[in-house]
């Protein structure tokens, strides 16, 4: 599976992939130059708690993995500021069916299209790849006549079950070292009402059990669901690594191709920086799951170019 072309990648900017209420939500687009076949895409869904954040908020997406083969795309989705869920998820699959709309304009193929996102964008990137065809889509939608469906997903450290958040967080609260780790204030809560979740329900999340379900990716997981890759850090106090490991064993249970990396000393939001798996070896515990077999290992590390990997195998695993 390995490739070690280098290509020259063009971006394109500011391109609107929807409307909704009037309100250009923006896509940038980045495209490997001179390959021999047109390449598949990934979506990148940004992080900051569906409060904060644009497109623009990640590891540089022309060197992972533009530069490397990949169509790569970023988007917008309305922040909880503007509107609560569904909306994001909504976003979410109009942008897929978008990059499907325009495919051949830009010139790359969409047929198997992978989704990677972080934090809120790994929760984002997980609901739209469980939750079934025409889920979060009902109504009248932008760029009917495509299909939404993904074919390989990255998760980091994105949240699943709400309500089991604070149960499973370090009491101690200690930080890590990592430079894009968020401590969260002391006595923190996602059971508050201004928590970060809260705010994207709209509601405090005890209060509306119903919603937290529905915005759960585990509530609609499935068997014969496209493959993920779950990368999670041990010392994360923002989003414990719980959330993930509920995730996998949901997405196993099923019989879904599945891998779970929890890498120690890593906190929240480690895939915004270039350099996560530079410096010193990081201890990582591998869970892999593929039909009929379970098996846990220490190695091989969780870097970027296993991610890559991940997609290269999964989005090219047609033959083309």
């Amino acid at each position: 599976m390995a490739d070690n072309r280098q290509f020259t990648v063009s971006i394109v900017k500011d391109l609107v992939y929807a409307s909704p209420d009037g309100k250009p939500l923006l896509a940038d687009i980045y495209l490997p130059q001179n390959t021999e076949k047109p390449p598949r895409v990934i979506l990148w869904l940004h992080g900051g708690g569906w409060r904060f954040g644009d497109r623009m908020l990640g590891p540089d997406l022309s060197r992972h993995f533009a530069a490397r083969g990949f169509a790569m795309a970023s988007v917008d989705y309305r922040l909880s500021t503007d509107a609560v869920f569904p909306a994001q998820i909504r976003d979410v699959k109009t942008a897929v069916r978008w990059l499907r709309s325009v495919a051949s304009l830009y010139g790359f193929d969409a047929s198997r299209l992978g989704l990677w996102g972080s934090s809120s964008g790994g929760h984002l990137a997980a609901l739209a790849a469980t939750s079934n065809a025409g889920t979060f889509e009902e109504g009248e939608i932008e760029h009917p006549g495509y299909w939404s469906e993904v074919q390989a997903v990255v998760d980091g450290y994105g949240p699943t079950d709400f309500l089991q958040m604070d149960g499973h967080r370090d009491p101690s609260g200690k930080p890590s070292d990592d430079p894009e780790s968020i401590q969260l204030p002391a006595g923190a809560s996602s059971a508050s009402p201004g928590s970060l979740e809260s705010l994207f329900l709209g509601a405090p999340i005890q209060s509306c059990p119903h919603l937290v379900r529905e915005a759960n990716p585990i509530t609609y997981v499935r068997s014969g669901l496209a493959p993920f890759y779950i990368l999670h850090g041990t010392s994360d106090t923002a989003v414990p690594a719980h959330q993930s490991e509920l995730l996998y064993e949901a997405l196993a249970a099923h019989g879904n191709d599945v891998t779970l990396c929890l890498i120690e000393g890593l906190g929240h939001g480690f895939l915004n920086r270039n350099n996560f798996d530079q410096g010193a070896p990081k201890r990582v515990t591998v869970r892999h799951r593929m039909p009929g077999i379970e098996k846990i290992a220490d190695k091989p590390p969780a870097t970027f170019q296993s991610i890559e990997n991940f997609f290269r195998k999964h989005l090219y695993s047609d033959g083309a």
